[in-house]
């Protein structure tokens, strides 16, 4: 009765409660289209191919997570934009190095994932710009082909208390990779933003947990028939249709999740915090519920 009680209060119905007890047991079998699941109770940050703990700011942390479990703190200080990052790989990379999850040999097309985010009472500033993304990493110089972002201030005029898509191919129209290293900006053809309807860094919700759910579908060859979308406690919030992600590129497919903490502007004068719980990756639609 208290678990449930506290999920009430975050945001959480009764029902989210028992699936933030079992969400990544037995994963594997309950759910064969999922590529990745954690709730962070079993430290598998080395499975991570890479992780930044950013000076003991980005960690586990018991009583972080939903319901009081554990989950992943991440601390911001006044003036420092850094506050650390967890990137996991699947399916076909470039390199050993981009250490995949899964047996590192399929090409994925069509992703999903999933992410519980909580805010700190009394946090300030906005949406602290970066979140999540899913790239193609096409190189051992992590040049990428495609990128889905998932981020807050993705222009000057964006309103800083929501989430955007912000798509963008490091291909030409026809699938000829440009980029030639990660973030390779002068390369990019940036597809077209589009903002979430929920002011998710807006007070009223502020220390609620919410449950964040992104979906980047890859054109299929001159079709320009990609997808990029979003949803909040299972209610959709934006959505880009008929992308061209890639042309006709096919070395590889979508291979890496990251969630980040990047805050370009730091606009606040207090340490802050924010959490993390329930991460998973599919190749379905997982929703919000178990």
């Amino acid at each position: 009765m208290f678990v449930a009680a506290c999920f009430v209060e975050a945001g959480y119905s009764a029902g989210a409660a028992d699936r933030a007890e079992t969400v990544c047991d037995d994963w594997q079998s309950r759910h064969p289209e999922w590529l990745w699941c954690d709730d962070f109770e079993v430290d598998r940050l080395e499975s991570y191919f890479e992780y930044d703990i950013r000076h003991g700011r980005f960690v586990r942390e018991a009583g972080a997570g939903v319901g009081h479990s554990t989950g992943m703190r991440a601390e911001y200080l006044p003036g420092d934009p850094h506050g650390g990052s967890l990137h996991l790989a699947f399916g076909k990379t470039p390199s050993a190095y981009i250490k995949p999850v899964d047996a590192g040999t399929a090409t994925y097309r069509d992703i999903y994932w999933r992410f519980d985010l909580r805010l700190q009472p009394g946090w300030t500033g906005g949406g602290a710009d970066k979140l999540t993304r899913a790239t193609i990493l096409s190189s051992d110089r992590f040049a990428q082909a495609a990128i889905g972002h998932l981020w807050s201030g993705s222009s000057p005029d964006s309103d800083p208390e929501r989430l955007y898509l912000d798509p963008a191919s490091g291909t030409d129209e026809f699938g000829v990779l440009r980029t030639t290293t990660y973030n390779d900006f002068p390369r990019l053809r940036w597809l077209g933003a589009a903002g979430g309807q929920t002011s998710l860094f807006s007070p009223p919700n502020i220390g609620k947990w919410l449950c964040i759910e992104v979906h980047m579908k890859l054109n299929n060859g001159d079709a320009g028939d990609g997808v990029f979308e979003y949803w909040i406690d299972d209610r959709l919030e934006a959505q880009r249709t008929g992308i061209n992600w890639i042309g006709t590129y096919r070395d590889y497919g979508i291979n890496a999740v990251y969630l980040e903490q990047y805050w370009t502007s730091v606009p606040f004068a207090q340490i802050q915090q924010r959490y993390f719980d329930n991460f998973v990756v599919s190749t379905a639609r997982i929703g919000c519920a178990r």
